[in-house]
């Protein structure tokens, strides 16, 4: 028996080292040297002090600061541990709501959202982006048109011109991958540290 269990057992121990150890040490080497930015976790310094990542989004409350899309990501109510509460952009929660459109929370959530985004730009239709969670809570980016509908705010509050705001858009719009995939986009975090340079 012990015939039959000796050779499960070495090569049990031998993929283990290999799919459990050294491939993904090895992978892990490659993706260093090949994307360095990427593989430390895209992050974005400003003054020496990392502020955040390119690819998990941040909640901007202030009127001077381009808002990224809702997050519904939770975290553990301190109060009590058997229910959550909001807690947005918690990368250790990443989901979505899972409300779905007959969710009265999900529509009053929409609506509440809408009428402030109306009231803060009238004349412009709200985009869609700016109401709606990305299924994992950590959208990073926003479209061209969800910055540009927030421009008349973030350039009356900084008293700026909306053209070198509505620029600053433009030069932080990044298109599709390839000119294939995806959507274009502007990350938020990105454009807000530009709007703070040009401020200066």
């Amino acid at each position: 028996m012990l015939r039959e269990i000796r050779p499960a057992i070495i090569v049990l121990a031998l993929l283990t080292l290999i799919t459990g150890l050294a491939y993904p040490l090895a992978m892990t080497a490659v993706a260093g040297v090949i994307f360095p930015r990427q593989a430390a976790g895209s992050l974005i310094e400003r003054d020496g002090k990392v502020v955040g990542s390119a690819l998990i989004g941040q909640e901007f409350k202030d009127d001077k600061y381009f808002h990224g899309r809702p997050s519904a990501t939770t975290a553990p109510d301190p109060a009590d541990s058997t229910k959550t509460v909001p807690a947005p952009y918690n990368a250790a929660n990443s989901g979505g709501s899972n409300l779905g459109p007959t969710s009265k929370a999900l529509n009053d959530r929409v609506k509440e959202d809408l009428n402030k985004l109306k009231a803060e730009n009238p004349s412009a239709a709200v985009p869609i982006d700016l109401v709606t969670t990305s299924a994992s809570g950590l959208d990073p980016d926003i479209s061209p048109e969800g910055a540009l509908f927030q421009v008349p705010r973030v350039a009356r509050v900084r008293n700026m011109p909306e053209d070198r705001v509505r620029a600053l858009v433009t030069e932080n719009t990044k298109g599709r991958v390839a000119g294939l995939l995806g959507e274009p986009r502007v990350n938020v975090l990105a454009l807000n540290l530009a709007l703070d340079a040009a401020s200066k």
